[in-house]
């Protein structure tokens, strides 16, 4: 039997996090920071909300300087600004999208403009859109969700990779779907796959540089995605199918991209971490 979540909502895509009933954790009071990331600059994609929100707060706490990518939404790239500043760092948030070459190579560049240096990428904007029947996917709704799902990780690798110092990781964002598979979201969990294979093929060519590059697989974590892409009835009860009976939040994820980032995580490269409420995958 189903159990209730959250209550049921629905609101147009991308999804608005401000909008959300409750809203999603990101801060978590129980992290107190110790410079881990001290005099770093992270740049995040998706950065404005959910996941990409809490990396952020969980970097800027251990003394990172933040720069954020975001489509459009501009109230939720405010207030993860004011939560980054809040801690004592600069955030540096750019609006646009990140399917597109020549966005990313422009964010690059206003990042080593304004902060001087690159010293960690955090691949993690994704969209999705759900569909019964494969042959409801568009040709347009695939090469979007491609796009923006995988060919973005391309190319802010090649607009950052020719500025990172040796140290300097790569953490991308794949999805327990890459692993488990969903009927409903063929295309999208098809990127996901795609991400775990460019994880552990960047991770062999980058190795001899010195650049560790891993992934994050996220389950069901409380996320603007979820309202903007689900019916109301499978928003409300969103999360009850994993062990743990309930949606992770995105505060309970970002000590898994913060492991990464930092040199806790030295002898990791190649690697998925997987913060999914408990569903095995064996990857």
């Amino acid at each position: 039997m189903a159990t209730r979540q959250q209550p049921p909502q629905q609101q147009p895509e991308p999804g608005l996090e401000s909008r959300m009933t409750p809203r999603p954790k990101a801060d978590a009071p129980h992290h107190r920071g110790t410079g881990k990331l001290l005099g770093k600059v992270a740049m995040i994609t998706g950065g404005d909300s959910g996941i990409g929100r809490a990396v952020a707060i969980s970097y800027a706490r251990e003394g990172a300087d933040v720069v954020i990518l975001y489509l459009e939404e501009h109230q939720d790239a405010e207030e993860t600004t004011a939560l980054v500043t809040k801690e004592g760092r600069r955030c540096l948030a750019l609006a646009g999208d990140v399917g597109s070459r020549s966005f990313c190579f422009e964010s690059v560049d206003r990042c080593l403009r304004e902060f001087g240096h690159l010293d960690i990428l955090v691949n993690n904007a994704a969209e999705q859109h759900p569909q019964e029947d494969i042959t409801a996917i568009s040709s347009e709704q695939l090469e979007r969700t491609f796009r923006t799902n995988i060919f973005s990780f391309f190319y802010m690798t090649q607009a950052a990779l020719p500025h990172m110092p040796e140290g300097g990781t790569i953490i991308n964002t794949t999805s327990v779907t890459a692993y488990k598979g969903s009927g409903h979201l063929l295309d999208y969990s098809s990127t996901k796959g795609a991400i775990v294979a460019f994880t552990r093929s960047l991770s062999q060519a980058l190795a001899q540089k010195g650049i560790r590059v891993n992934a994050v697989a996220p389950g069901p974590i409380w996320t603007p995605l979820i309202p903007s892409t689900f019916p109301t009835d499978k928003v409300e009860t969103f999360g009850d199918q994993v062990p743990l009976k309930r949606a992770g939040q995105p505060e309970e994820v970002a000590p898994c991209y913060l492991f990464l980032a930092s040199q806790d995580s030295s002898y990791m490269t190649g690697q998925v971490l997987h913060p999914n409420g408990g569903t095995i995958v064996n990857g």
